[in-house]
């Protein structure tokens, strides 16, 4: 597995398409999960399809800057009291600041473990899958220096994201306190809030679709070549390049995909009277109960990164049938018939 030779394989008369990967990915979720059933085994690969889910399906879902309370507070109270928190800040800024940083340091380093684990998480699911089997220690060790790789560049990466990001934001934030503090809109303040959060959302989706890819096929080839994720990356873009239309395409069909698996997520809960939706809402529990849909989003994109050729197939060749005739052992001149 490790020997392959890197480099695209030339796909000039290749068919190959995003719908053709759903008829295996399906049999092979059968196949996994329910031929026969085993919920130990469910467990086992829950556990590592968990930790390649760490910190993503989470989020900040409050509704921070929601103030339509109930009640007679009018703007002007309102900067009444933001003036009154600007000068706490400002007055106890010689601990506040320090504390700031010691929080900020904390949520970092802890940010980095999740990304750490999820980026190994992600090579034990991979294994499961592409292996039919339940297995945490070995994956956990025979990738290790692959997960380390994968997770030094999503943390340079999540590093110029911030780097390009975080200004916009903040000045943003700025713009926004200013004019709440003056009770007036300003023109150039909001055509200058708007073209930065533009800037911030065209960003963001460039972000989030080199995490997509990294995750889909960069992942898988690293899997298959050993090495650094910046060398899987670079053999990845080749196949990129040569076909950016079938990846725009493949990236609209997970947006299909994705709606599909919020569909029957959202009849599943309706169907169970909000239970299965409680289950879901407790770590493990719900990777576990979604298990089957995770298993397929991976095997989808393995089956569409199998197109590209033999040098792109995590599977193991599958075993020959009993049916099938031994050929090569003809019987000696003379010897009796069997």
């Amino acid at each position: 597995m490790q020997d392959t030779p890197i480099g695209p394989v030339s796909q000039s008369h290749r068919e190959i398409g995003v719908v053709e990967p759903i008829a295996p990915a399906i049999e092979h979720v059968k196949r996994m999960l329910f031929r026969p059933f085993d919920i130990a085994k469910w467990f086992v690969i829950g556990f590592c399809a968990w930790l390649a889910q760490l910190g993503e399906s989470g989020g900040f879902h409050g509704n921070f800057g929601n103030f339509n309370h109930k009640n007679n507070t009018t703007p002007p109270d309102f900067r009444h009291v933001m003036q009154q928190v600007h000068d706490f800040i400002i007055q106890n800024l010689y601990w506040l600041l320090p504390v700031a940083i010691a929080v900020f340091l904390l949520l970092f380093a802890i940010g980095a473990v999740i990304v750490w684990l999820n980026s190994r998480g992600k090579f034990m699911l991979l294994h499961c899958v592409a292996l039919d089997r339940a297995e945490v220690a070995e994956p956990w060790t025979q990738y290790a220096s692959h997960g380390n790789s994968l997770f030094w560049f999503r943390f340079v990466l999540g590093l110029i994201g911030s780097v390009i990001t975080l200004p916009a934001i903040i000045v943003i934030g700025v713009i926004i306190f200013r004019m709440v503090m003056r009770g007036e809109p300003d023109t150039g303040g909001i055509v200058l809030a708007a073209a930065l959060f533009l800037l911030f959302l065209l960003v963001a989706i460039v972000f989030t679709v080199i995490q997509k890819f990294t995750a889909d096929f960069v992942v898988p080839i690293l899997y298959l070549r050993g090495g650094r994720c910046l060398d899987a990356w670079k053999e990845f873009y080749g196949l990129l390049s040569a076909r950016p239309g079938l990846f725009a395409l493949y990236i609209l069909f997970q947006i299909v995909i994705a709606m599909a698996i919020g569909v029957i997520v959202l009849f599943l809960v309706l169907l169970t009277c909000c239970i299965a939706g409680c289950l879901m809402m407790i770590p493990y529990v719900g990777t576990v109960l979604l298990l089957p849909l995770i298993v397929f989003n991976r095997a989808y994109s393995l089956y569409f990164l199998q197109q590209f050729g033999p040098n792109y197939d995590v599977f193991p060749p599958a075993p020959p049938s009993p049916s099938t005739p031994v050929t090569g052992l003809q019987p000696l001149p003379g010897a009796p018939a069997a």
